[in-house]
């Protein structure tokens, strides 16, 4: 008998968020026991408004906005707030959108990193993601920029399975209620809830959905 088709959609803010998707869409309809055989709808479009625009639905539609809490710099956090803002006019186009938040603090990375092993440890820089994202992977990246070439980021991909993403999300879960347990606030940016301390991130519920919905956790 053949599946129903599920689509997710995304728009992300880099290639290596996009890559990651076409990953774990392969990896989900790679499963005989998949409840439905999923297509990862995904654009590198930093507007979330943009995409909407560009988006022809019919009927109720999610969209989850993948990306960076950069830092707490006055610079950083105008951006986050401005990507909330075009994400909830997004929401307002006319068209039946709910715009969902995929935030990481600091970086895409953190989530990356969660797949192999835990990463709970404050971080003063974005950069400082090297060290361990090497280690997780056995690798030895000079920087970042070299780790998100394409043949070096699926490189890192091959090394995993649905699995992984399940630590990913159990490990994603854990650092959320570490946050809540250490008392810190969750911040609201119009309907949108964040840590603004690191580590935190909401990737995951996303994720969790899709795999929730194929049956697959």
């Amino acid at each position: 008998m053949r599946k129903e088709n599920r689509t997710y959609y995304f728009s992300v803010e880099g290639e290596t968020e996009q890559w990651y998707l076409e990953w774990l869409q392969r990896i989900i309809n790679s499963y005989s026991d998949t409840k439905y055989t999923v297509k990862i709808d995904s654009k590198v479009q930093k507007d979330p408004l943009a995409r909407v625009k560009r988006l022809t639905v019919l009927g109720e539609t999610e969209i989850t906005h993948i990306f960076d809490r950069e830092s707490e710099d006055a610079v950083h956090v105008k951006q986050f707030q401005k990507t909330l803002d075009r994400m909830e006019m997004a929401q307002n186009s006319g068209k039946d959108i709910t715009y969902n938040l995929g935030y990481s603090n600091f970086t895409f990375e953190l989530w990356i990193i969660l797949h192999k092993t835990d990463c709970n440890s404050l971080r003063i820089h974005r950069k400082q993601y090297l060290a361990p994202l090497n280690k997780a992977y056995g690798e030895n990246f000079e920087n970042l920029d070299q780790y998100k070439h394409k043949n070096n980021f699926e490189r890192v991909l091959k090394q995993l399975t649905l699995d992984n993403v399940r630590a990913a999300i159990r490990r994603s879960k854990t650092i959320m209620k570490r946050n809540q347990d250490a008392g810190y606030t969750l911040q609201e940016y119009n309907r949108y809830k964040y840590y603004a301390e690191n580590p935190s991130l909401s990737i995951w519920e996303s994720i969790e959905k899709i795999l929730n919905e194929c049956e697959l956790l």
